[in-house]
């Protein structure tokens, strides 16, 4: 009991004491000087926004103004992941690392989202888009849109003996052309977007039939496009497959610009230009899914859809905000909506990416670079 007595006694005296100490903080606001922050005070000047991680296999020289740009504005840093495939995002998707994954093939979006890999959102402005360049959920958007043709060398080969169909590679005729022509690889996005369309259009007996075709009769077949229009404008192929921007690249270039553009299927009876779109998606399980957000709402804006055109000289979706191009490229520009287009609605390639992938690689044009 006296050991009982004793230890009340010290619990008494102890909150005394602490009650002593705690009286200021009770009954007293801290006053706060406003022109004097102080320490325990959050300075909003000084919160760190943080960052957002992008992957793009987009080329950096189109890209990195615009992440530099959205930097500037926002103060949020952003990691680049320049040259990276969609199928990175597949590997990573138990320990997902991007935010925002910009792509060159609206197909690739399409087949990331089919996967459960992109997350539907809905910024402010995404109504400027329309709805054939955006998923039902605003998952993936597109920004630029372009077409497929052929760029050629006005000094080897004139425009009307070009072919003006993809129909027209399935003739031989055109590996007896001086210093033939180009191709990409399978593996780029441009070509498996063109070949889906195929696809669509032809079934896949048909387009193996042409994949197999173009494969032998090619002269050259390049890792990407920006190889084929140098080439093509240094007159070592008489023309390549290419999207039309790269036609547009090679006008302003100081030399070996004299090169015209094919526009496919533009007949009464044909399938039409076959068309693709550089755009983005929201990455789900995205860890800074709120700057992702800003960086979506901000890329929106009517100054920074033309921005994302930017050195590509790509055409916008909304040709109306303003895109300014060189002279030289101003005066050859056919507009998207200006042209016989086939009437399969882009956002549709999603849904052709795995399979056409499998076709290609089955070909063997994947694999071959010459």
């Amino acid at each position: 009991m006296k050991k009982f007595s004793l230890l009340i006694a010290l619990v008494l005296t102890m909150s005394f004491v602490l009650a002593g100490c705690n009286t200021n903080t009770d009954n007293e606001q801290t006053e706060i000087n406003p022109e004097v922050p102080s320490e325990n005070v959050t300075d909003n000047n000084n919160v760190d926004p943080g960052e957002l991680v992008v992957y793009s296999n987009r080329n950096e020289r189109f890209v990195q103004a615009l992440l530099d740009k959205f930097t500037e504005d926002t103060g949020i840093k952003v990691s680049a992941l320049h040259g990276a495939n969609p199928l990175q995002l597949v590997e990573e998707q138990r320990n997902v690392r991007a935010d925002i994954f910009i792509s060159n093939d609206l197909g690739a979006l399409g087949y990331l989202h089919s996967q459960g890999l992109l997350q539907g959102s809905n910024p402010q402005g995404i109504e400027s888009i329309p709805a054939d360049f955006r998923a039902e959920d605003n998952a993936f958007f597109a920004i630029s849109v372009r077409s497929r043709g052929f760029i050629y060398n006005k000094d080897m080969i004139s425009y009307e003996d070009m072919p003006k169909s993809n129909e027209d590679l399935f003739d031989a005729k055109w590996a007896d052309v001086e210093n033939g022509y180009a191709i990409t690889r399978g593996g780029n996005g441009g070509m498996i977007g063109h070949i889906s369309s195929l696809r669509y259009e032809w079934g896949d007996e048909k387009t193996a039939q042409w994949i197999d075709s173009i494969r032998t009769h090619a002269a050259g077949i390049y890792q990407g496009h920006g190889d084929i229009r140098r080439a093509v404008g240094a007159g070592e192929h008489a023309f390549g497959l290419v999207n039309n921007y790269y036609f547009h690249q090679q006008l302003v270039e100081p030399e070996n610009n004299n090169v015209g553009f094919i526009y496919l299927d533009q007949g009464d009876d044909e399938m039409g230009a076959i068309a693709n779109a550089a755009g983005l998606g929201l990455v789900n399980g995205a860890p800074n899914n709120e700057n992702a957000l800003i960086f979506l709402e901000w890329l929106l804006l009517p100054e920074n859809q033309v921005l994302f055109v930017g050195e590509s000289l790509e055409l916008l979706i909304n040709s109306e905000y303003g895109a300014e191009y060189p002279e030289v490229v101003a005066a050859n520009i056919v507009e998207f909506k200006d042209l016989k287009s086939q009437d399969m609605p882009i956002k549709e390639l999603g849904n052709y990416f795995e399979d056409t992938r499998a076709l290609i690689e089955a070909s063997g044009l994947d694999l071959d670079l010459r």
